[in-house]
């Protein structure tokens, strides 16, 4: 069993893969949480009526439309301030002890999240809840730098976009039970205590930070990169940035402007289907979790699909062409929302495996932590201003539908002009890299094929001696049934 764990071994990768799924399976449950229990948010005790048999009527907290969009806002920006400096400090003291941090710190921002709903009435209510959403933001947004690391160094050149896919599945997997749960659980034992069990959640993924990252240094140890790896680590400065070069700039827009209309519909979806279509509470948090439904599914097999097509900067326009449809419809029709929230599921689950995946592409391996900190940060400000925004238009004192549903449109309007922006940027994208050695569109058959037709001519592409032993041993790691890991320098896979 230990021979079949080794770190050479296609098995051990996949386990770690597991456990590195676990790391944001709690924390995903929980950051979705406010969207699929709004109307308890921002009821009054005097105005409950969730149409259900609930005895809770004491849940409400009373929220105004501006405040509830804070609990999103705070933690997008949070995350645009903190995951700059989180990847950068992941890139130096490596994946354990980064994943320690911010597992414990979504466990202590959810925990705190929680204790807010005991100060309804009082003042103290919303800091309280704001700053647990502010720990939970620096915990939950670095955390997922871990796992990309991760992935990007186990994954590399094999199964990378699949392993992105599998990893977003089942953090997708949380955000669906959430979708799926909450409100029954809610209904039946309370906000507070639905909310204390999305921290108990979190606990699992501080768990699993605790098995991935012995893992992952027994797994460099045997490799006999650790110290290589400690080195590159070393000689990393944070104004390395400054060599990241064109593409890796626009695929950082690219992926701002799609996320900027993806999750500021995602939070206040339900809420929507609610004064558009007359859904039910629960109906609707069923309805616009179908956006996670067909990613959670979908991911892994348009993961796949990515490592063998490559192609991923032709997808990346395909897949803000096909949403553009989504938000016309929402906000021009009645067409039932299911249809509409499974075709953005389906757009989201596309971007997801080509977008995020390039990001090692374009980059040194040491600094796969900082780039992906970089671009969290950048989202994270655009869907910060998004909540605002979006919060701003629906903000009105006129409870009458004709006005609610109009605010509404102009909603859809604003995340549909983020989309077309993602387009451009895009289109863009696809210029500078066929103009670069087609880095993002290059199958993985053709990768091999260009590799492999003349060695000498690739190493000296490269500026690499085929003869050293930096080939085998220093940058290049051999793993069974892989190719081999990409040089730093590699222009064309790294």
């Amino acid at each position: 069993m230990a021979a079949c764990l080794h770190a050479s071994k296609a098995l051990f990768r996949f386990v770690l893969l597991a456990l590195n799924c676990l790391l944001s399976f709690g924390s995903y449950f929980c950051f979705d949480m406010p969207s699929v229990l709004q109307t308890r948010f921002q009821c009054n005790s005097s105005s409950f009526d969730l149409n259900t048999t609930t005895n809770f009527t004491n849940d409400c907290l009373d929220m105004s439309p501006a405040q509830y969009n804070l609990l999103y806002m705070i933690y997008a920006w949070t995350n645009a301030v903190i995951v700059i400096g989180a990847g950068f400090f992941i890139d130096k003291v490596g994946n354990q002890v980064g994943a320690l941090t911010f597992s414990f710190l979504c466990v202590l921002g959810s925990s705190l999240f929680a204790l807010g709903t005991h100060l309804r009435g009082t003042a103290a209510l919303l800091p309280v809840m704001l700053l647990g959403r502010l720990l939970f933001g620096a915990g939950n947004g670095s955390l997922t730098i871990v796992q990309t690391r991760l992935s990007a160094f186990w994954f590399k050149d094999k199964e990378l976009a699949m392993a992105f896919g599998v990893t977003l599945a089942f953090s997708r997997l949380g955000s669906v039970l959430n979708f799926l749960v909450t409100v029954s659980f809610a209904d039946r034992f309370g906000l507070s205590w639905t909310l204390w069990g999305g921290a108990m959640l979190c606990c699992l993924g501080l768990v699993a930070a605790i098995l991935v990252g012995i893992l992952d240094r027994i797994g460099l140890k045997q490799l006999g990169v650790e110290e290589t790896s400690n080195q590159n680590a070393k000689k990393l400065k944070f104004t390395d940035i400054k060599h990241f070069n064109l593409l890796y700039w626009l695929i950082a827009l690219s992926i701002m402007f799609f996320y900027n209309g993806v999750f500021p519909f995602v939070a206040d979806a339900s809420k929507f289907i609610q004064d558009k279509y007359g859904y039910s509470q629960k109906d609707a948090s069923y309805v616009s979790g179908a956006v996670y439904y067909l990613s959670m599914v979908l991911s892994p097999f348009l993961g796949y699909v990515v490592d063998i097509i490559g192609k991923r900067g032709v997808l990346t326009f395909a897949c803000a062409i096909l949403t553009t449809p989504v938000f016309i419809l929402l906000a021009v029709t009645d067409l039932f929302p299911i249809i509409l929230t499974l075709w953005l599921g389906l757009t989201y689950s596309l971007a997801a495996a080509s977008m995020w995946p390039s990001i090692p592409l374009v980059v040194m391996q040491s600094a796969v932590g900082t780039a992906m900190g970089l671009v969290t940060s950048i989202q994270m400000i655009g869907i910060g201003l998004s909540n605002i925004i979006v919060g701003a238009i629906l903000e009105t004192k006129d409870q009458n539908k004709e006005e609610i549903l109009l605010r509404w449109k102009y909603v859809m309007i604003f995340l549909l002009a983020n989309n077309v922006l993602c387009i451009l940027v895009s289109v863009a994208l696809n210029v500078v890299d066929r103009a670069r050695d087609k880095v993002l569109n290059l199958s993985r058959s053709q990768k091999r094929q260009l590799i492999a037709s003349s060695d000498d001519s690739f190493d000296s592409r490269i500026g690499r001696s085929p003869s050293t032993d930096d080939d085998i041993r220093g940058n290049d790691v051999i793993i069974e049934n892989g190719d081999r890991e990409a040089n730093e320098n590699d222009p064309l896979l790294g």
